[in-house]
């Protein structure tokens, strides 16, 4: 992501409204009834349709609960309606926490969170929400112009709160092609990529999520203007966005779009199946 203004101090994802002291307090709550349930950290989440390093996240006060989550926690862990009574407070911080990225960005933000339907192809490095916070840093660490500290420190925490998406329910229709180099691309070094890889391989074998990667040896692409996400906003139509060296563009003309959904399609078709990408994810980790 580009743009070098100045932002406030460096938040976790749930701090940005102040409630972070609630959600701490909401996570302890979470733990002590899992606990009571005899459940596991892995067995709540394959109830509630989340992964373990969520659940383990929630309980830490660093995420901030989906109400749909508390809604279903609170009937799998016999809770009694403690946790749906604070479903009102964690939607209100949730909204609350899309103003906090740049200005620029938020247009975007908003239409992401709120979307029935995500497709997002990149040519250049993992998308922002597939990447480990490790990932992230690396590539907001080497970003030109450099950023303070702060401002570094606040964009990783910004970038991994937008992966709420992974928890909705019901989830949106969330698709993804990887050009083949930005899986060879060792940002951040080794344990960092294996760490990425790793997190693909998570990622694609989720069922709401279809990824693949588009292989280098390919004679022929609809694509090389660079990288591009569709979206569908809840009851309105497509839209896409734009990124590229700071300019960045949300497009809603229906032709233009319709040309980006055309191209998307096409690649979709060109790829690997999502069964080929995860087996050649699989193989570069067994070389590493």
């Amino acid at each position: 992501m580009a743009n070098a203004e100045r932002e406030e101090r460096p938040e976790r994802p749930v701090e940005s409204d102040g409630t972070a002291h609630l959600f701490r307090a909401l996570g302890k709550q979470i733990k002590v009834l899992r606990e009571r349930a005899g459940m596991s950290q892995r067995e709540l989440g394959i109830a509630t349709h989340c992964g373990e390093d969520l659940i383990s996240a929630m309980e830490r006060g660093v995420r901030t609960p989906q109400p749909d989550f508390l809604d279903r926690a609170d009937d799998v862990l016999g809770a009694g309606g403690v946790l749906k009574a604070a479903m009102g407070e964690a939607r209100e911080a949730l909204a609350k926490a899309r103003t906090r990225h740049p200005g620029w960005f938020r247009g975007f933000a908003r239409v992401e969170a709120d979307s029935v339907a995500l497709h997002e192809y990149s040519n250049q490095a993992i998308p922002g929400l597939l990447q480990t916070e490790e990932y992230a840093r690396a590539v907001f660490t080497k970003r030109r112009p450099l950023l303070d500290e702060q401002t570094l420190e606040k964009r990783v925490a910004d970038r991994m709160a937008r992966q709420q998406i992974f928890e909705r329910w019901p989830a949106p229709t969330l698709s993804f092609v990887l050009e083949e180099v930005v899986l060879q691309r060792s940002l951040g070094g080794r344990v960092v990529h294996i760490g990425q890889l790793h997190q693909l391989r998570r990622i694609g074998q989720m069922r709401t999520v279809e990824l693949q990667v588009m292989p280098t040896r390919l004679d022929e692409h609809p694509s090389m203007d660079g990288p591009f996400t569709l979206l569908t906003p809840r009851g309105r139509s497509e839209v896409a966005y734009t990124e590229i060296q700071g300019h960045a563009r949300l497009i809603t003309d229906p032709e233009e779009v319709r040309l980006f959904s055309e191209r998307y399609g096409i690649m979709r078709a060109q790829a690997l199946t999502p069964r080929e990408s995860l087996m050649l994810i699989e193989k570069m980790l067994g070389e590493l």
